[in-house]
């Protein structure tokens, strides 16, 4: 049974698309098996390993109805032990389309549970906000990742996503944990940096990972590339920072077991 994650904030441009891509593939290094879901319309996380929304292909959106059909939209990366349920702009229709659905909380965790004994890891990419689409996410996976960048708001942003994590974990799915809370964008030479690191350290001793990621150019540059940062550049730091982030999340799973 894969161990699934999703990676919210529902503060746009705090890197969260970035640790979910990087995340993934610094598992596939390891040979974790691991399916990343990009379930925001923005197709972010897909165009980040080379797979555009305007490519004709099955996606998230066309089997999300239709799970017996997953296999169909699932995509091998060029990097081995990693595929990619790609996403589409076509999922603001979904948020729509689930409404008026009984059990419209559910519909994505219908749909990994199809392909869930054939990874180790599932990885849910969700949108900047608190809408369907993101409670579909927290609903499907067991454990939430927050990504916060090093600045004052957001240390107010992740007040009203830890108030939804606590309503979906009593009414919706008493399964889900925090699996942790992980800086991005540091800059060590930026003393709000040190003061955001200090105030996380307070607000969450136990969910704080050690591994920090910088503000690194290229992890900017991989994604116009198609490609995460350790096939762009694997001696950079914010390659080294995700891979040392997947280590931690590797070693997470056995205190867990």
């Amino acid at each position: 049974m894969a161990r699934r994650i999703v990676v919210a904030n529902q503060k746009g441009g705090v890197g969260k698309t970035t640790t979910a891509v990087n995340l993934a593939a610094s598992l596939a290094v390891m040979e974790k098996r691991v399916l990343l879901v990009d379930f925001d319309p923005q197709g972010n996380a897909s165009s980040g390993l080379g797979f555009y929304p305007g490519d004709k292909r099955e996606n998230v959106y066309s089997v999300l109805f239709e799970p017996k059909n997953i296999h169909k939209a699932i995509c091998q990366t060029d990097i081995p032990f990693l595929d990619i349920l790609p996403g589409t702009q076509d999922l603001v229709g979904a948020e729509i389309e689930l409404v008026d659905k009984f059990g419209r909380e559910y519909y994505l965790r219908e749909l990994v549970e199809t392909v869930d004994d054939q990874y180790d890891y599932l990885l849910i990419d969700c949108p900047p906000s608190l809408g369907l689409l993101t409670v579909n996410a927290l609903c499907a996976a067991t454990e939430l990742l927050v990504p916060l960048q090093c600045e004052y708001y957001a240390l107010e942003g992740i007040a009203q996503l830890l108030m939804t994590y606590e309503l979906v974990r009593k009414r919706l799915n008493t399964n889900l944990d925090i699996l942790g809370v992980v800086l991005t964008m540091y800059d060590s030479r930026n003393r709000l940096s040190w003061q955001v690191k200090n105030e996380v350290r307070k607000a969450f001793p136990q969910h704080l990972f050690e591994t920090i990621i910088p503000r690194n150019v290229r992890l900017s540059e991989a994604p116009s590339f198609g490609k995460p940062v350790i096939n762009y550049d694997i001696k950079s730091r914010g390659a080294e920072a995700y891979l040392a982030l997947a280590q931690e999340v590797a070693k997470s799973s056995t205190s867990r077991a």
